[in-house]
Protein backbone atom coordinates (compact mmCIF):
# COMPACT_ATOMS: atom_id res chain seq x y z
CA UNK A 1 0.00 0.00 0.00
CA UNK A 2 1.80 3.49 -0.88
CA UNK A 3 1.68 6.45 1.08
CA UNK A 4 -0.76 8.71 -0.69
CA UNK A 5 -3.76 5.51 -0.28
CA UNK A 6 -2.96 4.76 3.61
CA UNK A 7 -2.58 8.48 4.58
CA UNK A 8 -6.45 9.54 4.18
CA UNK A 9 -7.22 5.96 6.21
CA UNK A 10 -4.93 7.26 8.85
CA UNK A 11 -6.42 10.65 8.91
CA UNK A 12 -10.12 9.04 8.77
CA UNK A 13 -9.12 6.60 11.76
CA UNK A 14 -6.87 7.58 13.77
CA UNK A 15 -6.80 11.54 13.03
CA UNK A 16 -3.18 11.04 11.91
CA UNK A 17 -2.31 13.53 9.38
CA UNK A 18 1.13 12.91 8.59
CA UNK A 19 3.61 10.41 9.19
CA UNK A 20 6.18 11.32 12.13
CA UNK A 21 9.87 11.23 10.87
CA UNK A 22 10.03 7.31 12.65
CA UNK A 23 6.99 6.22 10.89
CA UNK A 24 8.77 7.82 7.60
CA UNK A 25 12.08 6.16 7.94
CA UNK A 26 10.51 2.80 8.85
CA UNK A 27 8.64 3.05 5.83
CA UNK A 28 11.70 4.33 3.81
CA UNK A 29 14.14 1.63 5.13
CA UNK A 30 11.44 -1.31 4.12
CA UNK A 31 12.39 -0.50 0.57
CA UNK A 32 15.81 -2.28 1.19
CA UNK A 33 15.15 -5.71 1.63
CA UNK A 34 17.10 -6.25 5.02
CA UNK A 35 15.52 -7.21 8.60
CA UNK A 36 15.05 -4.00 10.51
CA UNK A 37 15.17 -3.60 14.41
CA UNK A 38 13.08 -0.24 15.18
CA UNK A 39 13.78 1.11 18.26
CA UNK A 40 12.03 4.02 19.60
CA UNK A 41 10.12 5.21 22.73
CA UNK A 42 6.81 4.71 24.17
CA UNK A 43 3.79 5.91 22.70
CA UNK A 44 6.03 7.19 19.34
CA UNK A 45 3.89 5.49 17.31
CA UNK A 46 5.52 2.13 16.60
CA UNK A 47 2.35 0.17 15.62
CA UNK A 48 1.70 2.28 12.85
CA UNK A 49 5.22 2.37 11.81
CA UNK A 50 5.74 -1.13 11.02
CA UNK A 51 1.93 -1.72 10.23
CA UNK A 52 3.12 0.21 6.86
CA UNK A 53 5.67 -2.00 5.73
CA UNK A 54 4.16 -5.04 6.14
CA UNK A 55 0.88 -4.11 4.24
CA UNK A 56 3.30 -3.07 1.32
CA UNK A 57 4.56 -6.55 1.13
CA UNK A 58 1.16 -8.41 1.71
CA UNK A 59 0.65 -10.34 -1.66
CA UNK A 60 -3.15 -10.51 -2.59
CA UNK A 61 -5.26 -13.03 -0.17
CA UNK A 62 -4.76 -16.24 -0.82
CA UNK A 63 -6.02 -18.44 1.96
CA UNK A 64 -2.47 -18.73 3.50
CA UNK A 65 -1.12 -16.83 6.57
CA UNK A 66 1.65 -14.31 5.29
CA UNK A 67 2.40 -12.06 7.84
CA UNK A 68 2.23 -13.12 12.03
CA UNK A 69 2.75 -10.71 14.73
CA UNK A 70 3.98 -11.47 18.09
CA UNK A 71 3.45 -9.25 21.05
CA UNK A 72 4.02 -9.99 24.94
CA UNK A 73 0.56 -8.66 26.17
CA UNK A 74 -2.94 -9.94 25.38
CA UNK A 75 -3.77 -6.03 25.69
CA UNK A 76 -1.02 -5.34 23.06
CA UNK A 77 -2.33 -8.18 20.68
CA UNK A 78 -5.53 -6.11 21.02
CA UNK A 79 -4.34 -2.91 19.88
CA UNK A 80 -2.17 -3.84 16.90
CA UNK A 81 -4.89 -6.21 15.52
CA UNK A 82 -7.58 -3.06 16.33
CA UNK A 83 -4.71 -1.18 13.90
CA UNK A 84 -4.21 -4.15 11.35
CA UNK A 85 -7.55 -4.41 11.04
CA UNK A 86 -8.35 -0.78 10.20
CA UNK A 87 -5.57 -0.85 7.68
CA UNK A 88 -5.39 -3.98 6.36
CA UNK A 89 -8.66 -3.30 4.35
CA UNK A 90 -9.11 -7.03 2.14
CA UNK A 91 -6.86 -8.76 4.34
CA UNK A 92 -8.21 -11.15 7.26
CA UNK A 93 -6.92 -10.22 10.54
CA UNK A 94 -7.23 -12.72 13.61
CA UNK A 95 -6.50 -12.14 17.34
CA UNK A 96 -5.06 -14.69 19.35
CA UNK A 97 -4.26 -14.34 22.98
CA UNK A 98 -4.52 -16.39 26.51
CA UNK A 99 -7.19 -15.76 28.28
CA UNK A 100 -9.65 -15.80 25.44
CA UNK A 101 -12.15 -17.74 24.06
CA UNK A 102 -10.38 -20.92 22.76
CA UNK A 103 -13.77 -21.99 20.92
CA UNK A 104 -13.95 -18.79 19.21
CA UNK A 105 -10.17 -17.96 18.02
CA UNK A 106 -11.11 -22.14 16.66
CA UNK A 107 -13.74 -20.67 14.83
CA UNK A 108 -11.95 -18.03 13.60
CA UNK A 109 -8.89 -19.80 12.06
CA UNK A 110 -10.97 -21.88 10.22
CA UNK A 111 -11.16 -19.66 7.15
CA UNK A 112 -7.32 -19.03 7.01
CA UNK A 113 -6.80 -15.12 8.28
CA UNK A 114 -3.62 -13.24 6.00
CA UNK A 115 -2.26 -11.45 9.45
CA UNK A 116 -2.21 -13.17 13.18
CA UNK A 117 -1.69 -11.26 16.13
CA UNK A 118 -0.53 -13.33 19.31
CA UNK A 119 0.95 -13.53 22.10
CA UNK A 120 3.90 -16.29 22.06
CA UNK A 121 1.97 -19.11 24.18
CA UNK A 122 -1.24 -18.82 22.58
CA UNK A 123 0.43 -18.94 19.20
CA UNK A 124 2.30 -21.90 20.07
CA UNK A 125 -0.97 -23.97 21.17
CA UNK A 126 -2.68 -23.33 17.99
CA UNK A 127 0.34 -24.83 15.91
CA UNK A 128 0.80 -27.83 18.52
CA UNK A 129 -2.92 -28.36 17.82
CA UNK A 130 -2.64 -27.79 14.24
CA UNK A 131 -5.78 -25.17 14.25
CA UNK A 132 -3.06 -23.14 11.91
CA UNK A 133 -0.61 -23.94 9.62
CA UNK A 134 2.35 -20.83 9.88
CA UNK A 135 4.84 -22.96 6.94
CA UNK A 136 4.14 -20.05 4.64
CA UNK A 137 4.23 -17.01 6.86
CA UNK A 138 6.66 -14.91 4.96
CA UNK A 139 6.89 -11.62 7.42
CA UNK A 140 7.64 -12.01 10.98
CA UNK A 141 6.85 -9.25 13.53
CA UNK A 142 8.33 -9.50 16.81
CA UNK A 143 6.86 -6.02 18.90
CA UNK A 144 8.46 -5.01 22.05
CA UNK A 145 10.47 -8.15 22.01
CA UNK A 146 12.54 -7.17 24.97
CA UNK A 147 9.59 -7.15 27.15
CA UNK A 148 8.51 -11.14 25.72
CA UNK A 149 12.02 -12.05 26.62
CA UNK A 150 11.72 -10.73 30.09
CA UNK A 151 8.91 -12.02 30.81
CA UNK A 152 10.21 -15.45 30.23
CA UNK A 153 8.96 -16.64 26.30
CA UNK A 154 12.29 -17.08 24.78
CA UNK A 155 11.38 -20.63 25.01
CA UNK A 156 8.25 -20.40 23.45
CA UNK A 157 9.21 -18.03 20.82
CA UNK A 158 12.12 -20.24 20.02
CA UNK A 159 9.79 -23.16 19.27
CA UNK A 160 7.07 -20.92 17.28
CA UNK A 161 9.82 -19.56 14.82
CA UNK A 162 11.27 -22.51 14.33
CA UNK A 163 7.94 -23.94 12.60
CA UNK A 164 8.25 -20.85 9.96
CA UNK A 165 10.75 -22.22 7.45
CA UNK A 166 9.93 -19.24 5.10
CA UNK A 167 10.47 -16.45 6.43
CA UNK A 168 11.83 -13.77 4.73
CA UNK A 169 11.62 -10.69 7.08
CA UNK A 170 11.92 -9.60 10.34
CA UNK A 171 10.87 -6.58 12.00
CA UNK A 172 11.58 -6.29 15.88
CA UNK A 173 10.62 -3.30 17.92
CA UNK A 174 11.64 -2.10 21.28
CA UNK A 175 11.46 0.86 23.93
CA UNK A 176 14.35 0.20 24.57
CA UNK A 177 18.31 -0.78 23.44
CA UNK A 178 18.99 -3.98 24.13
CA UNK A 179 22.47 -5.56 24.65
CA UNK A 180 22.14 -9.31 23.00
CA UNK A 181 19.60 -10.76 20.29
CA UNK A 182 18.48 -14.36 21.39
CA UNK A 183 20.39 -16.83 19.55
CA UNK A 184 16.99 -18.23 17.76
CA UNK A 185 17.02 -14.73 15.86
CA UNK A 186 18.17 -15.47 12.84
CA UNK A 187 18.19 -12.27 11.09
CA UNK A 188 19.99 -11.53 8.10
CA UNK A 189 22.42 -8.39 8.40
CA UNK A 190 20.22 -6.45 10.03
CA UNK A 191 19.10 -2.12 9.55
CA UNK A 192 19.15 -0.55 13.19
CA UNK A 193 16.82 2.45 13.12
CA UNK A 194 17.03 4.21 16.74
CA UNK A 195 14.72 7.04 17.42
CA UNK A 196 15.76 6.94 21.12
CA UNK A 197 18.12 9.59 20.80
CA UNK A 198 15.37 11.78 20.99
CA UNK A 199 13.86 11.02 24.04
CA UNK A 200 15.26 14.14 26.23
CA UNK A 201 12.93 16.17 23.96
CA UNK A 202 9.89 13.54 25.66
CA UNK A 203 11.82 14.54 29.57
CA UNK A 204 11.67 18.13 28.52
CA UNK A 205 7.38 18.00 28.09
CA UNK A 206 7.88 16.33 31.82
CA UNK A 207 7.74 18.03 34.81
CA UNK A 208 8.93 15.54 37.79
CA UNK A 209 7.98 16.21 41.06
CA UNK A 210 8.78 14.70 44.74
CA UNK A 211 6.15 14.70 47.22
CA UNK A 212 6.64 13.84 50.99
CA UNK A 213 4.64 11.67 53.21
CA UNK A 214 4.95 12.51 56.54
CA UNK A 215 4.02 8.65 57.62
CA UNK A 216 5.88 5.43 55.82
CA UNK A 217 2.26 4.39 55.03
CA UNK A 218 1.69 6.61 52.19
CA UNK A 219 -1.86 6.21 51.82
CA UNK A 220 -3.29 8.80 52.78
CA UNK A 221 -0.51 11.19 51.33
CA UNK A 222 -1.86 9.65 47.75
CA UNK A 223 -5.52 10.61 48.97
CA UNK A 224 -4.14 14.46 49.39
CA UNK A 225 -2.15 14.35 46.22
CA UNK A 226 -5.02 13.17 43.92
CA UNK A 227 -7.74 15.61 45.19
CA UNK A 228 -5.03 18.29 45.19
CA UNK A 229 -4.17 17.54 41.17
CA UNK A 230 -7.97 17.98 40.52
CA UNK A 231 -8.59 21.15 38.84
CA UNK A 232 -11.29 22.76 39.17
CA UNK A 233 -13.65 19.77 39.71
CA UNK A 234 -12.22 17.80 36.70
CA UNK A 235 -10.56 14.69 37.18
CA UNK A 236 -7.15 14.77 35.55
CA UNK A 237 -6.50 11.19 33.98
CA UNK A 238 -3.46 9.54 36.37
CA UNK A 239 -1.96 6.32 37.03
CA UNK A 240 -1.22 5.69 40.29
CA UNK A 241 2.22 2.97 39.87
CA UNK A 242 2.87 0.26 42.58
CA UNK A 243 5.47 -3.02 42.84
CA UNK A 244 3.28 -5.61 43.99
CA UNK A 245 -0.32 -7.00 43.35
CA UNK A 246 -1.06 -7.30 46.60
CA UNK A 247 -0.19 -3.37 47.16
CA UNK A 248 -2.36 -2.36 44.41
CA UNK A 249 -5.65 -4.23 45.60
CA UNK A 250 -4.88 -2.06 49.32
CA UNK A 251 -4.49 0.95 47.48
CA UNK A 252 -7.31 0.25 45.59
CA UNK A 253 -9.18 -0.50 48.15
CA UNK A 254 -8.38 2.35 50.62
CA UNK A 255 -9.05 5.28 47.44
CA UNK A 256 -12.84 3.72 46.63
CA UNK A 257 -13.59 3.95 50.38
CA UNK A 258 -12.53 7.78 50.20
CA UNK A 259 -15.24 8.04 47.33
CA UNK A 260 -12.54 8.47 44.76
CA UNK A 261 -13.35 6.98 41.12
CA UNK A 262 -10.90 4.12 40.49
CA UNK A 263 -10.16 1.22 38.83
CA UNK A 264 -7.76 -1.52 39.47
CA UNK A 265 -5.10 -3.04 37.05
CA UNK A 266 -2.95 -5.85 37.42
CA UNK A 267 -1.99 -9.47 35.96
CA UNK A 268 -3.88 -11.59 37.99
CA UNK A 269 -7.18 -10.16 37.07
CA UNK A 270 -9.07 -12.56 34.60
CA UNK A 271 -9.30 -11.06 30.68
CA UNK A 272 -12.79 -9.15 31.23
CA UNK A 273 -11.57 -7.58 34.52
CA UNK A 274 -8.16 -6.18 32.88
CA UNK A 275 -10.25 -5.29 29.64
CA UNK A 276 -13.10 -3.40 31.62
CA UNK A 277 -10.51 -1.33 33.91
CA UNK A 278 -8.63 0.11 30.92
CA UNK A 279 -11.95 0.43 28.87
CA UNK A 280 -13.28 2.39 32.19
CA UNK A 281 -10.05 4.73 32.43
CA UNK A 282 -9.88 5.50 28.50
CA UNK A 283 -13.59 6.40 28.89
CA UNK A 284 -13.47 8.68 31.87
CA UNK A 285 -15.77 6.80 34.25
CA UNK A 286 -12.90 5.75 36.54
CA UNK A 287 -9.92 8.76 35.78
CA UNK A 288 -7.81 7.52 38.27
CA UNK A 289 -5.61 3.66 37.43
CA UNK A 290 -3.91 1.89 40.24
CA UNK A 291 -1.85 -0.54 38.66
CA UNK A 292 1.16 -2.63 38.67
CA UNK A 293 4.30 -2.12 36.23
CA UNK A 294 1.89 -4.71 33.92
CA UNK A 295 0.62 -1.07 32.69
CA UNK A 296 3.51 0.34 31.84
CA UNK A 297 3.94 -0.80 28.00
CA UNK A 298 1.65 -2.03 25.25
CA UNK A 299 -1.48 -0.61 26.32
CA UNK A 300 -4.26 1.61 24.19
CA UNK A 301 -3.83 4.27 26.98
CA UNK A 302 -5.29 7.74 25.88
CA UNK A 303 -4.62 11.37 27.40
CA UNK A 304 -3.27 10.43 30.54
CA UNK A 305 -1.84 13.66 32.15
CA UNK A 306 -0.70 12.04 35.54
CA UNK A 307 2.04 9.41 36.54
CA UNK A 308 2.34 8.89 40.14
CA UNK A 309 4.75 6.41 41.63
CA UNK A 310 3.42 5.18 44.92
CA UNK A 311 6.40 2.76 45.43
CA UNK A 312 9.99 3.95 43.47
CA UNK A 313 10.33 1.59 40.37
CA UNK A 314 12.67 -1.25 41.04
CA UNK A 315 14.90 -0.39 38.22
CA UNK A 316 15.83 2.62 36.09
CA UNK A 317 13.82 1.22 32.59
CA UNK A 318 10.80 0.61 34.33
CA UNK A 319 11.17 4.17 35.83
CA UNK A 320 11.51 4.97 32.01
CA UNK A 321 8.59 3.05 31.03
CA UNK A 322 6.01 4.24 33.76
CA UNK A 323 6.76 7.59 32.93
CA UNK A 324 5.95 7.16 29.33
CA UNK A 325 2.50 6.56 29.47
CA UNK A 326 2.11 10.54 29.91
CA UNK A 327 3.62 13.40 27.47
CA UNK A 328 2.92 10.91 24.22
CA UNK A 329 3.51 12.67 21.09
CA UNK A 330 3.41 16.32 21.58
CA UNK A 331 1.60 16.65 24.86
CA UNK A 332 2.94 17.21 28.35
CA UNK A 333 2.72 15.17 32.00
CA UNK A 334 3.22 15.34 35.43
CA UNK A 335 5.33 12.66 37.37
CA UNK A 336 5.04 12.57 40.67
CA UNK A 337 7.09 10.61 43.60
CA UNK A 338 5.62 9.86 46.82
CA UNK A 339 8.35 9.89 49.74
CA UNK A 340 8.32 8.15 53.04
CA UNK A 341 10.02 9.79 56.06
CA UNK A 342 13.22 7.94 55.88
CA UNK A 343 12.75 7.14 51.86
CA UNK A 344 15.81 8.00 49.84
CA UNK A 345 15.29 8.68 46.38
CA UNK A 346 17.17 6.12 43.86
CA UNK A 347 19.85 7.26 41.80
CA UNK A 348 18.04 7.23 38.43
CA UNK A 349 15.45 9.80 39.88
CA UNK A 350 15.95 13.13 39.13
CA UNK A 351 12.90 15.25 40.59
CA UNK A 352 12.56 18.93 38.48
CA UNK A 353 11.34 20.41 42.05
CA UNK A 354 9.10 19.33 45.62
CA UNK A 355 5.26 19.74 45.10
CA UNK A 356 3.58 20.33 48.04
CA UNK A 357 -0.46 19.79 48.27
CA UNK A 358 -2.95 22.03 48.26
CA UNK A 359 -3.69 21.82 51.87
CA UNK A 360 -7.41 23.25 51.21
CA UNK A 361 -7.90 19.76 49.05
CA UNK A 362 -7.47 16.95 51.39
CA UNK A 363 -9.31 14.06 52.06
CA UNK A 364 -11.76 15.02 49.44
CA UNK A 365 -14.18 12.70 46.93
CA UNK A 366 -12.99 12.41 43.15
CA UNK A 367 -16.18 11.85 40.97
CA UNK A 368 -16.02 11.46 37.12
CA UNK A 369 -19.41 12.47 36.43
CA UNK A 370 -19.89 9.19 34.32
CA UNK A 371 -20.76 5.50 34.88
CA UNK A 372 -19.87 2.69 32.32
CA UNK A 373 -23.03 0.25 31.46
CA UNK A 374 -22.30 -3.14 31.07
CA UNK A 375 -24.34 -5.10 28.33
CA UNK A 376 -24.61 -8.91 27.76
CA UNK A 377 -23.88 -8.87 24.11
CA UNK A 378 -20.70 -8.02 22.02
CA UNK A 379 -19.15 -8.03 18.38
CA UNK A 380 -20.08 -12.16 18.65
CA UNK A 381 -23.70 -11.59 18.98
CA UNK A 382 -23.10 -8.80 15.95
CA UNK A 383 -23.59 -5.80 17.88
CA UNK A 384 -22.27 -3.10 17.05
CA UNK A 385 -21.61 0.55 18.25
CA UNK A 386 -24.06 1.79 16.20
CA UNK A 387 -26.77 -0.31 17.25
CA UNK A 388 -26.21 0.67 21.13
CA UNK A 389 -26.04 4.30 20.27
CA UNK A 390 -29.33 3.71 18.51
CA UNK A 391 -30.34 1.67 21.34
CA UNK A 392 -29.33 4.35 23.88
CA UNK A 393 -30.96 7.50 22.20
CA UNK A 394 -34.12 6.05 20.57
CA UNK A 395 -35.37 3.25 23.79
CA UNK A 396 -33.76 4.92 26.62
CA UNK A 397 -34.11 8.90 25.83
CA UNK A 398 -30.23 10.14 26.05
CA UNK A 399 -28.85 12.59 24.07
CA UNK A 400 -25.87 12.19 21.83
CA UNK A 401 -23.74 14.19 24.66
CA UNK A 402 -25.01 11.93 27.26
CA UNK A 403 -23.08 9.20 25.85
CA UNK A 404 -19.39 8.63 25.96
CA UNK A 405 -17.02 5.61 24.67
CA UNK A 406 -18.27 2.98 23.26
CA UNK A 407 -16.34 -0.23 23.32
CA UNK A 408 -17.59 -4.10 22.20
CA UNK A 409 -16.23 -6.73 22.70
CA UNK A 410 -16.51 -10.35 21.55
CA UNK A 411 -19.41 -11.30 24.08
CA UNK A 412 -19.99 -7.50 26.00
CA UNK A 413 -19.88 -4.34 25.74
CA UNK A 414 -19.16 -1.44 27.61
CA UNK A 415 -20.36 1.94 27.18
CA UNK A 416 -19.78 5.40 29.43
CA UNK A 417 -23.12 7.63 30.20
CA UNK A 418 -24.34 10.39 32.44
CA UNK A 419 -23.93 9.06 35.88
CA UNK A 420 -27.52 10.41 36.59
CA UNK A 421 -28.37 8.34 33.45
CA UNK A 422 -27.25 5.12 34.24
CA UNK A 423 -29.99 4.09 36.69
CA UNK A 424 -32.96 4.81 34.25
CA UNK A 425 -31.17 3.31 31.54
CA UNK A 426 -30.71 -0.28 33.61
CA UNK A 427 -34.80 0.11 34.60
CA UNK A 428 -35.58 0.92 30.80
CA UNK A 429 -33.60 -2.26 29.66
CA UNK A 430 -35.71 -4.66 31.16
CA UNK A 431 -38.62 -4.02 29.16
CA UNK A 432 -36.98 -3.18 25.68
CA UNK A 433 -34.72 -4.84 23.15
CA UNK A 434 -31.44 -4.17 21.75
CA UNK A 435 -30.81 -5.22 18.25
CA UNK A 436 -34.72 -7.19 18.63
CA UNK A 437 -33.52 -9.42 21.86
CA UNK A 438 -33.39 -9.24 25.51
CA UNK A 439 -30.03 -8.44 26.69
CA UNK A 440 -28.42 -7.77 30.72
CA UNK A 441 -27.88 -4.52 31.06
CA UNK A 442 -25.98 -3.30 34.24
CA UNK A 443 -24.00 -0.84 35.80
CA UNK A 444 -20.38 -1.71 36.09
CA UNK A 445 -18.78 -1.03 39.17
CA UNK A 446 -15.04 -1.13 38.54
Amino acid sequence: MREKEILPVLEEKFGITGLNPMQRRMLEASSEKRDIILLSPTGSGKTIAFALPVLKQLKPSSGRVQCVVIAPSRELVLQIAGVMRTLARGYKVSALYGGHNVEDEVNTLKVSPDIIVATPGRLLDHIRRRNIDVLPVRIVVLDEFDKSLELGFEDDMSKVLAKMKNVSRYFLTSATQADTLPDFLKLDNPLEINFLEGTESVRERMRVRSVKSSKADKLEALHDLLCSITAEGKTRRTIVFVNHRESAERVYDYLRKQKVDCVLYHGQLDQMDRESAIAMFNNGSRPILVATDLAARGLDIEGVENVIHYHQPLTSEIYTHRNGRTARVSSTGDIYLLVGPDERLKEFVEPDDEYEIDEGNRRGKIRSGLETLYISAGKKEKLSKGDILGYLTKECGLSGQEIGKIDVYDHYSLVAVVAGRAVEVVRKSTASKIKGARRKVDIKRG
